[in-house]
């Protein structure tokens, strides 16, 4: 008798040691165990007559004699695993052992709301004419959607990247194949990154994949799925898997178009989810545009480009990274390389060493591209090491001026973040240029606004100088012999003083004052008495003076600033009526109105708190009105800002958001303690200072007290954290500060 089947299989089911799972909702997991020859062995229909065991696999008999089929049981043998997201969902079978199967692109992560007319999430075009385009993981039908929108728009040449590191597979769902990827339990949300260099993606798909058919295998030919991990509504769900052909790995979807596409390529270009890619995946690029005739500078210039087409998961980060290289190339191609520093520049602040790479990276393609790149990038990079101790010495400090100019006010204003409180003359901007300086005055001496009397503050404690009419921030280490020469090829080096003495001569109302205030923390209590001086002194000279401030970005510094403005000028001209308190129905609204357990404890404090705090709440509002592109806003900051301790990665940054969150909520109170000031001592003109108040009137009333235990009582306990006191709050302040020596001129 043989030991292969003679007839169809029946049925079989082997008697599972796997045991049901117990505990506190971890993803417990239980190892199955392998059948031995002398296992029991349940036959569901019942009509084994007998079995036979032999070294390869048991051999059943059915009672009618007909049939004979063996049990192969490699499945079991693999010893797989099982888990469960919670104690209420199914145990099932996980992937590589730990890992749940989460749908790939949540819906709400589509913001430019383009799968249904493009086919996949966030699908766009680079500005101008060049054929770059990118977009989010589309699924199959999603796919072949974007690839005959480009031919209709005469793409005969589609080159795509995907630019993903983490494994995907399409799941066959409907009359579709929908992308899923492996995460674990701690966060869903999460793709698997960093992953083994030497293990090639599209591998660990084939592995993937091979696994989820045995585990359907194992189940009744289905497995299971989660597409809703925010809410976890009706999950997990089941998806049906009878054969391996129900599942794609990427490599299938993305080169079976060459067959029907011939001048359409696919590459696999994995890069970091974070951080600047490594010279090994500029390498890779490089490869790519040498085998790319229509990439080369020789390539017919008659014919058009290529279109380049950029995916990552959600379109975004990595995409956009690889549509800056693509951004590069096209330069490169059309002999078009100045426009590419202007569009770095805006995204210098938000990735500072991928900026870096970029232009480094476009340095090698002048020299290289013409030498048909003699050396890879790797190379050249180990023969320009001075390049790594660039990057080493690098910190935001030193593009300090390259403040983003997110309220677009440079083009009409010449100057960066640019506004004005509603109804009030109080405007606020970014440290300014002599350029944007000129155009700021212009603009409010004009015929329309006719303010002639303007006080200027500059709020910045850091040294700052124009050269050649861009604004720098000096630095330690001291400067070396070549950045000396560096600095001798400025045609013009001005102070900022210098700068407004120049205007002084066709602005005679102009006053300029420097008063510096802390980055990030509370003023300190002079800081508010120079500020209302050098106010008090501009209305006494004119009733309808203009007050304008400036810090670094025109945020932080120069809103909490304009705020002790709108205050000063409502005690000086009466209130305005303020309206009810609108219904909030927000996550944290309570937090987001500044309700926090230590504000409402000075407000029970101070006489008329809740007033007190209310006209603080009315000044930021209105300072706040023009600023939503900034998304500044100092309540929702200080909360916004202690909810990211959470997800801090190190215990250094958690230390530095908590910092960051007891600074802003300080600088709150600190407003609300000025307001009342003003209340209080308004009867004297304010003779007595707010310094001297806090000390002969706060500090006896325990001001001083609920400060040195600042803290977010409703979430822990302060004394748990020695930011909370005023000894090593305060002493942060300054940690990062140059030490200078003098007066700001």
């Amino acid at each position: 008798m043989g030991t292969t089947a003679s007839a169809a299989p029946q049925p079989v089911s082997v008697a599972s040691p796997l045991e049901s799972v117990h505990g506190n909702g971890m993803a417990d997991s239980r190892q199955s165990l392998s059948m031995s020859p002398f296992q029991t062995v349940n036959i569901h229909n019942n009509k084994a007559k007998s079995i036979i065991t032999n070294k390869v696999a048991p051999v059943v008999i059915t009672y009618n004699c007909r049939q004979e089929f063996q049990i192969h049981d490699d499945i079991l043998k693999t010893n797989y695993k099982l888990g469960q997201i919670s104690d209420t969902m199914p145990e099932h079978y996980l992937v590589q052992g730990e890992y749940f199967m989460v749908q790939d692109v949540y819906s709400k992560a589509d913001v430019l709301n383009t799968t249904g007319s493009y086919g996949a999430p966030n699908f766009r075009q680079v500005k101008g004419s060049y054929p770059l385009y990118g977009m989010g993981q589309p699924s199959l039908n999603g796919f072949k959607q974007v690839l005959q929108r480009l031919q209709a728009q005469g793409h005969e040449e589609v080159i795509f990247f995907c630019v993903r590191e983490e494994p995907v597979v399409f799941l066959h769902k409907d009359d579709d194949f929908v992308p899923y990827t492996p995460r674990r339990k701690e966060n869903l949300h999460e793709n698997l990154h960093g992953l083994e260099k030497e293990v090639l993606v599209e591998s660990l798909e084939l592995t993937i994949r091979k696994e989820l058919h045995d585990f359907a295998k194992l189940n009744e030919n289905i497995f299971f799925v989660y597409n809703d991990i925010e809410y976890f509504k009706d999950e997990p769900q089941k998806i049906s898997i009878t054969c391996e052909e129900d599942i794609h790995v990427t490599e299938e979807v993305y080169k079976r178009p060459m067959f029907t596409m011939p001048a359409y390529r696919y590459y696999r270009l994995p890069l970091p989810m974070e951080g600047a890619p490594l010279e090994e995946d500029f390498d890779a690029f490089v490869n790519i545009l040498r085998e790319r005739p229509s990439l080369s500078l020789g390539h017919n210039a008659s014919r058009p480009l290529p279109a380049l087409l950029f995916s990552c998961q959600v379109g975004v980060g990595r995409t956009n990274l690889a549509m800056i290289l693509g951004t590069l190339v096209m330069n490169r191609l059309k002999g078009d390389s100045h426009s590419t520093k202007d569009y770095f520049l805006n995204r210098t602040i938000q990735s500072l060493e991928r900026y870096f790479y970029l232009i480094v990276f476009n340095a090698y393609l002048h020299e290289q591209y013409p030498l048909a790149f003699v050396s890879n990038f790797s190379q050249w990079m180990c023969c320009h090491a001075w390049l790594y101790r660039l990057l080493a010495c690098m910190d935001l400090s030193e593009l300090s001026y390259l403040a983003p100019d997110v309220l677009s006010t440079m083009k009409e204003m010449k100057a960066v973040n640019f506004r004005r409180v509603p109804k009030m003359p109080i405007y606020g901007v970014a440290q300014p240029t002599s350029e944007a300086a000129g155009a700021v005055l212009a603009h409010l001496t004009d015929e329309r606004r006719k303010h002639s009397h303007v006080l200027w503050v500059n709020l910045q404690e850091e040294l700052v100088l124009e050269g050649n009419g861009q604004i720098f921030t000096p630095r330690e280490p001291s400067l070396t012999l070549e950045q000396e020469k560096q600095m001798k090829m400025f045609k013009s080096c001005l102070t900022v003083q210098e700068i407004f003495n120049q205007h002084k001569s066709s602005h005679q109302g102009l006053v300029y004052k420097r008063i510096p205030l802390p980055d990030c923390s509370a003023p300190r209590e002079e800081d508010f008495d120079k500020l209302l001086e050098a106010m008090k002194s501009a209305l006494a000279e004119d009733s309808h003076s203009a007050f304008v401030f400036n810090c670094s970005n025109g945020k932080g510094r120069t809103t909490t600033a304009m705020v002790v403005a709108v205050l000063t000028l409502w005690h000086f001209n009466g209130f305005p009526e303020f309206a009810d308190d609108e219904i909030v129905s927000v996550p944290d609204a309570k937090y987001t109105k500044g309700e926090f357990e230590v504000v409402m404890q000075l407000v029970r404090l101070l006489p008329d708190g809740h007033r007190m705090k209310r006209e603080v709440d009315m000044a930021l509002d209105s300072v706040s009105e023009t600023m939503t592109p900034m998304h500044y806003h100092l309540r929702e900051i200080i909360i916004c800002t202690y909810r990211q301790i959470k997800s801090g990665k190190t215990e250094k940054e958690c230390q530095q958001l908590l910092l960051r969150s007891l600074q802003c909520l300080e600088r709150y109170i600190y407003l609300i303690l000025f307001n009342t000031y003003l209340h209080l001592e308004k009867k004297d003109s304010w003779q007595r200072s707010f310094a001297v108040w806090m000390e002969q009137v706060a500090a006896r009333a325990g001001v001083y007290d609920i400060l040195n235990q600042l803290g977010f009582s409703e979430f822990e306990n302060p004394r748990d954290t020695p930011l909370a006191r005023l000894r090593c709050r305060w002493q942060q302040q300054n940690i990062q500060s140059l030490p200078f020596r003098g007066e700001f001129v």
